[in-house]
């Protein structure tokens, strides 16, 4: 499977309908082997199902082990009150990384008179400055790295942990196994991982009503604990006045700039043929993508198949946070990438004052640019279908009146916006921890939890 996502990540598309199907047979049990969930996020015509299934294939024999494990360690939880409640946060990222620069603020804005956090961190330090600013937003931060997931588990426990929140999933580096061991009373799904985690895993999931829509609970193992805009936190990074040139970042003074700083395995070929269908219709314009050694070529060869010059692709480096604001707002217009959509490079792209368009589909992973949408006022760049998506892009594209007043609403909208006010999310995430708090010592098992705006 490391090979299959590697030719998505470079855009190697000429084997992408048999690897589907491959894909496909192994989820459904016509061929053996398993796929790790998270590539299936971004793969066409999986459902939000699929997810579950493909989740509980993946954790089986982990649960099972880890059940067996769990009589063992007889972790027990009574008799504890004191009066606040501790929270552990369990990652790979408390470092230079797009969900530590989602939550930091969120972090140093909890109420410390009410919760006592502390990190559970099994990552490496970079040594950059987030690093430090993330330990001093911590009451406590514990490195776990150097622990065996058994171990680490007995630790949390050890320190009598109330809710353990993972902000993993089945990304990179994860180690779910910790939470099957069960080393807290209520384990929480937040931000890491747009989707279930299967039976047996985690409580509850940190979601919002747009992402996951009542009729969705069938498809996830965890019980809804759902947000009153927004699931995603967003600080508020102040930027410069002025962004740099056009020039310096080699786009052009006069052509209309179509952007999607995605990684790029969430491209896929249907969406590049939609992308290159309104570069088509739109002379001089460009598509601005984040940079791939890798994958450069292969999309600078995609394009040339449809008929559109490989230099209207023009790729921006990877660079700081504070310089990622700065020059996204030379985008006219970010189009998202379906199924897996922008997620932290949606809520950028917002808080930089550049309109978003996106096709709502039926997983969370689909879903969660609609949502950031819905949380500035911006619902009408919600497109239903696709054909709906080309529209509202060439009509933006072609309407630089219309395009200027919604730049100028989203701009005037921020300052209120839900989606930037990090002190009403962190006491409405709070009040979700109060709820579970609450459920819990009431004797009752996990439901669905809502916060209303």
């Amino acid at each position: 499977m490391k090979t299959l996502h590697r030719s998505r990540s470079m855009c190697e598309w000429h084997a992408f309908a048999d690897e589907s199907r491959s894909m496909r047979a192994m989820l459904d049990g016509q061929s053996p082997g398993l796929v790790p969930p998270f590539l299936y996020l971004a793969e066409p015509g999986i459902s939000a199902s699929d997810h579950r299934l493909c989740a509980e294939l993946w954790t089986q024999e982990r649960r099972a082990a880890a059940h067996a494990l769990r009589e063992v360690m007889d972790f027990r939880f009574y008799g504890r009150k004191r009066k606040k409640i501790r929270i552990g946060y369990l990652s790979n990222d408390f470092h230079d990384h797009a969900t530590a620069l989602l939550m930091v603020e969120m972090l140093e804005a909890h109420d410390r008179d009410n919760f006592e956090i502390i990190a559970y961190s099994y990552g490496a330090d970079d040594g950059k400055p987030m690093r430090q600013r993330l330990y001093q937003a911590f009451d406590d931060f514990h490195s776990i790295a150097d622990l065996t997931d058994q171990q680490a588990a007995s630790a949390i426990y050890g320190d009598g942990i109330d809710i353990l929140v993972d902000l993993k999933g089945f990304t990179q580096n994860s180690r779910t196994r910790i939470l099957m061991l069960r080393p807290a009373p209520i384990l929480v799904s937040f931000l890491g991982y747009p989707g279930t985690l299967g039976d047996g895993v985690c409580d509850y999931i940190i979601t919002d009503s747009y992402v996951t829509p009542p009729q969705a609970i069938v498809d996830y193992s965890e019980s809804f604990a759902l947000m009153p805009h927004s699931y995603q936190p967003h600080g508020r990074l102040s930027l410069q006045q002025s962004p740099p040139s056009r020039q310096e970042m080699g786009l052009p003074e006069d052509g209309f700039v179509f952007c999607c700083f995605n990684q790029t395995f969430k491209i896929n070929p249907s969406m590049f043929t939609l992308w290159c269908r309104l570069l088509e219709v739109n002379p001089g314009s460009v598509l601005w993508l984040l940079d791939s050694d890798t994958a450069r070529g292969n999309l600078r060869n995609e394009a040339q198949k449809r008929g559109i010059g490989g230099h209207r692709l023009v790729f921006a480096p990877h660079t700081n946070q504070i310089h990622h604001l700065e020059r996204l707002q030379l985008a006219d217009l970010v189009l998202d990438t379906s199924p897996y959509g922008a997620h932290t490079t949606a809520s950028d792209a917002l808080w930089a004052g550049v309109p978003l368009i996106t096709h709502a589909g039926e997983t969370f992973a689909s879903r969660v640019a609609g949502s950031l949408l819905r949380a500035v006022g911006l619902d009408e760049l919600i497109a239903d279908d696709f054909d709906r998506y080309f529209e509202l892009a060439y009509e933006l594209a072609t309407d630089p009146h219309r395009l200027a007043a919604l730049k100028s609403r989203l701009i005037a909208n921020s300052d209120d916006a839900p989606l930037f006010d990090v002190p009403l999310y962190t006491r409405n995430l709070e009040a979700l921890y109060q709820a579970m708090w609450n459920r819990h010592h009431a004797g009752q098992s996990p439901g669905t939890l809502q916060i209303l705006p």
